[in-house]
């Protein structure tokens, strides 16, 4: 049913209704999807609410989606096959958001699909959260599209200020969207680590020879969709710049994306281990030494709190989220300067001591990102979101007595 005649009593009585819209919820995997499917198993065992997910499928999913997901026509994109593009909400789709009644709409993407589920929950008296997962602006330069990042920006800032509340990953991008003009409803939602599953004791020395690094050799890594807005390009420059000053260096990148192929190309003697996830991704980290991360593009960086939960010294782009997440516990640079980059992967190659103190501060770092409590912080956005669309017809009819 509608909010209408929605009472605290009645919110009482059922679990909280979730219609959750997503660009990608399990057909290829990335951080953001992760994070919504973990959202909504929490929302589900912890919180006992129902959730129905709307989302482009394919018929050869990266893996399981938690809870009830409905299939959203979609093409895939031309110039990212990997991804796919919503082709809005039609009438069937319209039909099944009515019959489930959501109390609260939950949009994960500025997209057709999150636009329509926008107008939609306006109609049906539902209050909007949108989240803010991929910063879109940003990805545009890596295309040779940087002439329309404006404008981009323009239209996203219009996005969330339609939404009744937004959930902003760190507090820099809060700021970012309250300077556009947003109030006091932007919310932090960060991310959290496992910090059980990621931890320096899954540190494997047969599993490193396997691979072929020797026990003294340190192992640089990259952990992350291959792509290019990931900052592939400046993570090559870098490796070549330490090699020619100082000779060979264990490189391992962890994952896969269309760019795989060009990133083999610039490291080829780099070990590419593919998509890993679970038990296998956390021996993996902890078996390596240093996390290179030089994405200029991260709304929040899951990999890097992974990496540092694995006691990983951390070398990133100095930008506004990683600068937050990963603080004083690594060695931040000019994200555009290889040669910054190549000093600081040189010392901590060279400096074993160094290495060991940067990743305990960095292990300490992760403790304070814990998905328990940043979770249920969501479905407390929703209680107030809900709260307020109820106290809102009510102090209308008292202004116009």
């Amino acid at each position: 049913m509608p909010l209408d005649g929605f009472s605290p009593e009645f919110a009482r009585a059922r679990p909280l209704r979730v219609a959750l819209f997503s660009g990608n919820y399990n057909y290829t995997l990335d951080g953001a999807n992760k994070t919504l499917n973990r959202l909504v198993g929490h929302l589900e065992r912890n919180e006992g609410c129902r959730v129905r997910v709307y989302s482009p499928t394919s018929s050869t999913p990266a893996f399981a989606p938690t809870g009830d997901l409905v299939s959203v026509p979609s093409i895939a994109i031309p110039t990212r096959p990997d991804y796919r593009l919503a082709l809005g909400l039609p009438a069937a789709i319209r039909r099944d958001v009515e019959a489930f009644a959501p109390d609260v709409v939950h949009l994960s993407a500025p997209d057709l699909l999150g636009m329509e589920a926008m107008k939609l929950a306006r109609r049906m008296g539902a209050p909007t959260v949108a989240s803010v997962h991929t910063l879109f602006d940003r990805y545009l330069e890596y295309y040779a599209l940087g002439c329309f990042r404006e404008a981009v920006r323009r239209r996203l800032q219009r996005y969330y200020g339609e939404a009744d509340y937004v959930l902003a990953p760190t507090q820099a991008i809060a700021d970012e969207l309250q300077a556009g003009g947003l109030g006091g409803g932007v919310r932090i939602w960060a991310r959290g680590v496992d910090g059980d599953l990621f931890n320096p004791q899954r540190r494997d020395l047969d599993w490193r020879r396997a691979h072929g690094f020797a026990d003294g050799q340190p192992v640089v890594t990259f952990l992350g969709r291959l792509v290019m807005e990931k900052g592939l390009a400046v993570f090559a420059d870098t490796i070549r710049r330490v090699e020619a000053a100082a000779g060979p260096v264990c490189v391992m990148v962890i994952g896969d994306g269309p760019a795989r192929s060009w990133f083999e190309d610039a490291l080829p003697h780099a070990v590419f281990t593919g998509l890993l996830s679970g038990e296998a991704l956390a021996c993996a980290l902890a078996s390596s030494d240093i996390m290179f991360n030089p994405s200029a593009t991260e709304a929040f960086g899951n990999v890097n709190l992974e990496a540092m939960a694995s006691g990983l010294a951390m070398v990133c782009a100095d930008v506004p989220a990683t600068r937050e997440v990963v603080g004083p516990s690594g060695r931040l640079c000019d994200p555009r300067d290889s040669g910054a980059y190549a000093a600081a992967l040189r010392r901590l190659i060279d400096d074993p001591l160094e290495r060991a103190r940067l990743g305990r501060a960095a292990r300490a770092r992760s403790a304070d990102f814990r998905w328990p409590e940043i979770l249920a912080s969501v479905a407390e956005v929703y209680r107030e979101a809900v709260r307020h669309a109820h106290r809102a017809p009510a102090r209308q009819a008292v202004m116009a007595g």
